[in-house]
């Protein structure tokens, strides 16, 4: 029995609404960058789980930086294995966060990658 195009237009949104609600949940847990930024003391040398958009990327041989933004904040992430992924990729990192310094509005900081799902 083939299925019909009313079912597949019946059964569509609930796929969808599914997928989506499956997509949130591995962004659980994740920290706003602009929470780590505004007290990186709180987190230095914590594991974090951070997700939104690579805005820059560069690899070589296996190892990398990318830049993260999440719509709160940016952070630059490294990767030691695995290199980085391209511009644009969606993912979840979860890895050490190491604050180096803050000089007035400006704070720099970098997360240690130890795992990523590209989503």
């Amino acid at each position: 029995m083939k299925p019909s195009r009313h079912s597949a237009r019946v059964f569509a949104p609930w796929i969808l609404a599914a997928s989506m609600i499956l997509l949130l949940a591995g962004c659980k847990g994740a920290t706003p960058i602009k929470r780590l930024l505004d007290d990186p003391s709180q987190f230095d040398g914590q594991t974090v789980q951070i997700a939104g958009a690579v805005t820059r990327s560069i690899g070589v041989l296996g190892t990398g930086a990318y830049q993260v933004d999440d719509g709160t904040g940016r952070l630059v992430v490294i990767s030691k294995d695995g290199g980085a992924p391209r511009e644009g990729a969606h993912v979840a990192v979860k890895g050490v966060f190491r604050a180096a310094f803050t000089f007035q509005t400006e704070t720099a900081a970098v997360l240690i990658e130890s795992e990523r799902y590209t989503k």
